[in-house]
């Protein structure tokens, strides 16, 4: 009889690697609440280096190169599609 893994085994790894991912990479930065910026933090967003702004729902470019430059991959993780709604729907 041979051996045959099947998707049921490694459903448990995947959904290990999704969810138990440190929560809190080391200096990226936080969500910014709004789509649109406030006047108040417009300029100061403007002037801060793209990859040290604050991820913003909807910004689709400038969360992927917050993502590339801290994380090494520019595609979102499940938490941060997550996050990205409970953002806009707390507002």
């Amino acid at each position: 009889m041979k051996f045959q893994p099947s998707i049921g085994m490694f459903l448990p790894l995947l959904l290990g690697m999704i969810f138990f991912t440190q929560s809190s990479m080391s200096g990226e930065p936080d969500w910014y609440p709004y789509v649109v910026a406030r006047r108040t933090d417009r300029v100061v967003i403007q002037n801060t280096p793209m990859h040290q702004r604050p991820y913003r729902p909807m910004h689709f470019y400038g969360n992927a190169v917050r993502r590339a430059y801290h994380r090494g991959t520019p595609a979102p993780l499940p938490r941060d599609i997550i996050r990205s709604a409970t953002v806009v729907w707390r507002r």
